[in-house]
């Protein structure tokens, strides 16, 4: 029945081709993705233009996500944080006048977004007090903060292959803490 897919099976249609598959895709999984963004870009306009971006190159990568290991989810985010990663770095710096203040979105959350995130955070927090300190920070760096792998590995002096597998150990981790 349409709708009751996982989104592992969701991924495995969309490979091939099958567009009502990406369109339930889609449903399931833009409002998270569209969170990642805004969280990382700070910008709601340029969060929905990066949204655009990252569901082309789920399309265009749906055949790959079957040879990561990692769940539906994490590898959705992971290719979400990548991109808007990849537009913070790709920004110019601004060298307009002090006006241009005027034109700045108010970054506050409405009331609605801070009832739901105060729910969703104070679970999550508990999730990461699970984790060993260095493995919670780490998380928080790459995650909430938007750190590269190679930057975390050098600010917990630990290999970049070390830092890689202390994440993805940490998120299976959270995950499982999440869906209890």
């Amino acid at each position: 029945m349409p709708g009751d897919e996982s989104l592992e099976e969701l991924l495995a249609q969309t490979a091939l081709g099958r567009r009502a598959a990406f369109d339930r895709l889609y449903e399931r999984t833009c409002a998270k993705l569209f969170g990642v963004a805004l969280r990382l870009l700070k910008d709601r306009a340029e969060a929905e233009d990066a949204l655009q971006e990252i569901y082309v190159r789920i399309w265009n990568r749906a055949d790959s996500y079957a040879v990561t290991g990692a769940s539906p989810m994490s590898w959705l985010i992971a290719i979400a944080r990548n991109h808007a990663i990849d537009r913070l770095r790709a920004r110019k710096p601004a060298h307009e006048g002090p006006e241009a203040a005027d034109h700045l979105p108010d970054p506050a959350p409405s009331p609605e977004q801070r009832a739901i995130a105060s729910g969703e955070s104070q679970r999550l927090a508990r999730c990461l007090g699970r984790l060993e300190a260095d493995r919670a920070q780490a998380v928080r760096g790459a995650y909430l903060e938007g750190y590269s792998y190679s930057e975390l590995a050098a600010r917990h002096a630990v290999p970049l292959n070390t830092m890689r597998t202390w994440l993805r150990r940490s998120l299976i981790k959270l995950r499982e803490c999440l869906e209890e």
